[in-house]
């Protein structure tokens, strides 16, 4: 896609949207730490469910140390407010644990006073945090110029043609940041987010589907292949069934147990050791002695075997 075309599509996207949402700004008094926290609970979430979550965690915990220290199911069900509570836990529990870990404190204001690529590498680093939580920190707690994306933003993109599929998969914008100035930045990437958040509850919406069509007609072909990519059911491969095949002919239809290995093994060498003629003999009935049964000597022979008189 060239650069006019992309840019046009992105400052269409951000006229259409203006009109639907209203852009949201975080407090102005909330920390860089605080900020990290609450974009784990934003990502692919409505702001109203990541402000209630947010507030929820703490609200039932003690300090962000307890929150540490709980397990992520539990984490999960105090973020039950949130569509995905389970990746949320797992972005913040691991999060808290790295910082701690680190610093033996939740205190990351540093940061601020260090070089603006300095401090995005160092939040990079941060376990359980993904690119959206790094750029929205960066934008908001910062003061940089970065668009938060995460995968229901770029699916929403994607849709209205303004990433490609490969750009997709590497979560890369190429120009978002020249097409939206950095005095827009916040406003646009609030109203986008939203956008998004709605995309991922109820992709078949007729309502979102009306507003992608509005940014660019060519959306409506895109959704609809991508709906219908998703609920076709996932071909089976031929080695699967194969071998589902193959196991179903090895299975008997009762299955009788199977002799013990050592057993079947020495009766194998016992018969092999023992040669035929000795089986035969063995297996042979006794023999009878009957004396009608052997040869008489002839009347010559026994006169022979007389004394002479």
């Amino acid at each position: 896609m060239s650069t006019p075309n992309r840019s046009a599509l992105i400052n269409t996207a951000y006229k259409v949207l203006k009109e639907h949402y209203q852009p949201c700004q975080p407090p102005a008094d909330r920390t860089l730490f605080e900020h990290l926290m609450y974009a784990c609970c934003l990502e692919d979430a409505k702001p109203e469910a990541a402000d209630e979550a947010y507030a929820r965690l703490q609200q039932t915990f003690f300090d962000w140390n307890e929150v540490r220290v709980t397990t992520v199911t539990e984490l999960a069900e105090t973020l039950a407010a949130l569509p995905n509570a389970t990746a949320a836990a797992k972005r913040l529990r691991p999060a808290l644990q790295h910082i701690f870990e680190t610093h033996y404190s939740f205190d990351i204001e540093y940061l601020k006073k260090q070089n603006l690529s300095k401090s995005v590498k160092d939040i990079e680093v941060i376990r359980g945090v993904t690119p959206f939580v790094t750029d929205y920190v960066t934008q908001h707690g910062l003061g940089g110029h970065a668009i938060p994306l995460s995968k229901s933003i770029i699916d929403v993109l994607m849709v209205i043609g303004v990433v490609t599929e490969v750009e997709a998969k590497r979560n890369r914008v190429p120009g978002l940041e020249r097409a939206i100035p950095k005095a827009k930045g916040i406003e646009f990437a609030s109203v986008l987010h939203q956008l998004a958040a709605e995309f991922l509850l109820s992709p078949h919406s007729t309502k979102l589907r009306a507003l992608l069509v509005q940014i660019d007609p060519d959306a409506k072909d895109r959704l609809a292949r991508r709906l219908k990519a998703e609920e076709a059911p996932p071909v089976e491969t031929e080695p699967r069934r194969t071998a589902a095949r193959s196991a179903r002919r090895k299975e008997p239809d009762s299955p009788a147990p199977a002799p013990p290995a050592k057993e079947a093994t020495a009766g194998k060498r016992k018969r092999r050791e023992t040669p035929p003629d000795a089986e035969r003999s063995k297996n042979a009935e006794p023999a009878i002695c009957d004396d009608s049964a052997a040869p008489k000597n002839s009347a010559t022979k026994q006169l022979s075997k007389k004394k002479p008189r």
